[in-house]
């Protein structure tokens, strides 16, 4: 199986606008692939292997070599700063990366506290901002902190804003647009720069013709 390309993919959402944007482009998957329980899927008509991977994952196994190619939103390679190469903007998945917290509170006058499972990110745009702050990594239920007075505010991923907003939250500050892009590690670029270029090209048309569609 060395001819075949191995593909790192999210699980969750991303997952399932990923696995519809290859059907779109073309390839024969499994009927069941969204539905399958396995961490490792075998596409042999299109000598492809699918990892299922957690998103924060995914640029791991690309860096590594243990995936070609692999499908991670731009949150996650912002703050990994793999060794890898982004090849396309997949257009899928989109969201945003926001500054959030309790409705008419301050942040604290000395040092603000910013809970986040995004730290290299949050850090990051505070220093842009001129803010000195102390960041507070946390791996889920973000908006928690805040609440019970673990951070005046939180940097977390908003798509829809019901999660803030069910759990009394307002947005403050957007700090940029996140899509999932098509990631590829270097030399795996080299070596199987046909298959991957021909992949590229046919995701390619599916966005552009989406993207016509929409205008």
């Amino acid at each position: 199986m060395s001819d075949y390309i191995t593909i790192a993919m999210p699980k969750g959402r991303i997952f399932k606008d990923a696995v519809d944007l290859l059907f779109q482009a073309g390839y024969s998957l499994p009927p069941e692939v969204e539905d399958s329980r396995k961490l490792i899927i075998d596409v042999e008509k299109e000598k492809f292997r699918m990892i299922l991977a957690k998103p924060m994952d995914v640029p791991t196994y690309v860096e590594h070599g243990v995936a070609d190619l692999g499908i991670a939103g731009k949150d996650v390679m912002l703050e990994e700063e793999r060794d890898i190469y982004e090849l396309l903007d997949l257009k899928i998945s989109d969201c945003y990366l926001a500054v959030a917290g309790l409705p008419n509170t301050k942040m604290d006058d000395v040092t603000p506290k910013i809970a986040t499972k995004y730290p290299n990110m949050a850090a990051t745009y505070f220093r842009e901002q001129g803010e000195q702050v102390e960041i507070i990594k946390l791996n889920g239920s973000i908006e928690l902190a805040p609440i019970i007075g673990l951070s005046d505010r939180i940097v977390d991923i908003v798509s829809t804003g019901r999660t803030l907003k069910e759990n009394g939250l307002i947005e403050y500050e957007r700090i940029v647009n996140i899509t999932s892009r098509l990631i590829v590690n270097p030399v795996s670029y080299r070596m199987q720069d046909h298959r991957i270029s021909d992949m590229v090209e046919r995701l390619n048309q599916v966005i552009n013709k989406e993207r016509f569609m929409e205008s």
